[in-house]
């Protein structure tokens, strides 16, 4: 029975993977160091951790959302090569410290959630917010969430980055009125 429990919050079944044990990628990366191989995007990344038959560990940040740069869907978006080039400046080729929450350590893409620790002292999930390369994402719940939100009124409110010049067309759709 305990087994059975360990198992339930971490299933994502992609691919026909084997579930992971809850709390097995909480052991694995949180308050660790790995170093930037890649980032694909202002909001993801990837780390040099080998993760379930790929080279590289995929890192989703947590409740922050950039706009994107590569999502055939959606195609580029405003101020979305801006963002990503900002984490790479951060983040690539660099070594960052990663920290998880307990329970919740994947998303429905299987992309580990984290907030990202660049070895200067700042955390890259606020930066991108604080700076307005990104959006607070309001989708999901998490510590900083309330943080979040405020460093996004503070950057809405200066017109810095993206809300210089953000039309409502350009807002993600969880922003519109």
């Amino acid at each position: 029975m305990l087994l059975l429990g360990l198992y339930a919050g971490d299933w994502v079944g992609i691919f026909g993977r084997a579930p992971k044990p809850v709390g097995e990628d909480y052991v694995r990366y949180n308050d660790k160091s790995f170093r930037v191989v890649h980032v694909v995007d202002g909001d993801t990344l990837d780390v040099d951790e080998p993760d379930g038959g790929n080279p590289a560990t995929r890192i989703r940040l947590w409740g922050v959302d950039t706009p994107e740069t590569k999502d055939r869907r959606k195609g580029v978006q405003h101020f979305g090569p801006e963002a990503a080039a900002f984490t790479t400046r951060k983040c690539e080729g660099k070594t960052v410290r990663l920290q998880l929450l307990p329970g919740k350590t994947r998303d429905n893409y299987h992309r580990l959630l984290a907030y990202v620790l660049p070895g200067d002292g700042t955390m890259l999930n606020s930066e991108l917010i604080r700076q307005g390369y990104g959006y607070a994402d309001p989708r999901f719940d998490h510590p900083a969430k309330v943080q979040f939100q405020e460093l996004q009124a503070r950057a809405r409110q200066g017109r810095l980055g993206l809300w210089k010049d953000t039309k409502p067309a350009d807002l993600p759709y969880y922003m519109a009125n």
